[in-house]
């Protein structure tokens, strides 16, 4: 089945879940730490740089951001997490609506977990897995900024990620750059197969 993924568009914002779309097609959830690269990965996806902001400020995400895909897909970009300076309030905001996202009961049909192939995982990242691990969600690993480093050291961070963070045996891992548009096609190719 072909998607054109050129074919992205903006579609709404949702501060609550009451406000989130109700439809029935299939979900594409982004997640992982703020300034981890997800909106740049939609500009990468849509190849429109334009498509969705990017902020060089870390933590300015602050609802679901979604977008429509050929008006077969649905992309939600969730709040970034771990950005020190938010304050309490807002980290606690931020970390309410994701929670409640996942256990809205939203049809979910696969969750993107970014994380930036330069830095150690988080624990924030490693409860991430652990919790979509528990819940069953199907979802793919996706190493951003990987032209920051040798194709060497990506496999090798790559292998030691694998060590500290419990990937389920089905998450497919992916090593992205969005700047230089590597790795997107074989994500988009993963997607679609995975979703149809």
């Amino acid at each position: 089945m072909e998607i054109n993924y050129r074919k992205t568009k903006f579609l709404k914002v949702a501060a609550t879940i009451s406000q989130c779309p109700e439809t029935d097609l299939p979900e594409i959830v982004l997640s992982g730490k703020s300034n981890v690269g997800k909106s740049s990965l939609i500009n990468a996806i849509a190849d429109n740089s334009k498509l969705a902001r990017v902020s060089s400020e870390p933590g300015k995400t602050r609802e679901v951001i979604y977008f429509e895909t050929d008006g077969r897909l649905l992309f939600a970009d969730l709040p970034g997490y771990g950005y020190a300076k938010a304050s309490k309030e807002v980290k606690e905001r931020f970390s309410k609506l994701c929670d409640d996202y996942f256990r809205s009961g939203r049809k979910i049909s696969l969750v993107l977990h970014l994380i930036d192939i330069r830095h150690e995982p988080s624990a924030a990242d490693r409860s991430m897995i652990e919790f979509l691990n528990s819940a069953s969600l199907p979802y793919f690993i996706v190493f951003t900024k990987c032209d920051k480093l040798s194709k060497m050291q990506v496999r090798n961070h790559i292998a030691m990620m694998s060590k500290h963070l419990d990937f389920s045996e089905d998450a497919a891992v992916f090593a992205i750059s969005s700047d230089k548009k590597e790795g997107i096609g074989e994500l988009t190719d993963a997607i679609t197969e995975f979703v149809f």
